[in-house]
């Protein structure tokens, strides 16, 4: 009672069909500064993969982002506005395929704390 060559290929093309109708799952951060990023798990729509953005507000503080984005913007260098006086910076979002390919770090209650922090503290420099 094996299976035959034909119904081999049709459960090989069931499986990658299914494989392709699921979403992605990937690490979301709607702004980090420093190596602070504070995540947690977003499921993509279709036509989206997971991406991982960095760039510098006012020259010299690192911003970065995590999510989901539309494959055509995937790989590009792009300007974003911060804060409240809508200061402009460049960052670049890189794109990646598989399920949460876009690596965050733990993020314990210490990191949560200090990522407020940092936020407010780099958000009353822009005002």
């Amino acid at each position: 009672m094996g299976v035959s060559l034909l119904e081999g290929a049709e459960l090989f093309l069931l499986g990658v069909c299914a494989k392709e109708a699921q979403a992605l799952v990937c690490y979301q951060c709607t702004i980090g500064i420093g190596s602070l990023c504070v995540t947690s798990e977003k499921t993509c729509a279709s036509g989206e993969l997971c991406y991982s953005g960095v760039g510098k507000a006012i020259g010299f503080v690192d911003i970065k982002m995590k999510g989901c984005l539309a494959v055509a913007n995937c790989n590009k260098t792009e300007d974003v506005d911060f804060g409240t006086n809508k200061t402009v910076y460049k960052m670049t979002k890189t794109c990646c395929n598989t399920n949460l390919c876009n690596a965050a770090p733990g993020t314990p209650t210490l990191t949560l704390a200090l990522a407020t922090i940092s936020a407010v503290f780099v958000g009353n420099l822009l005002v």
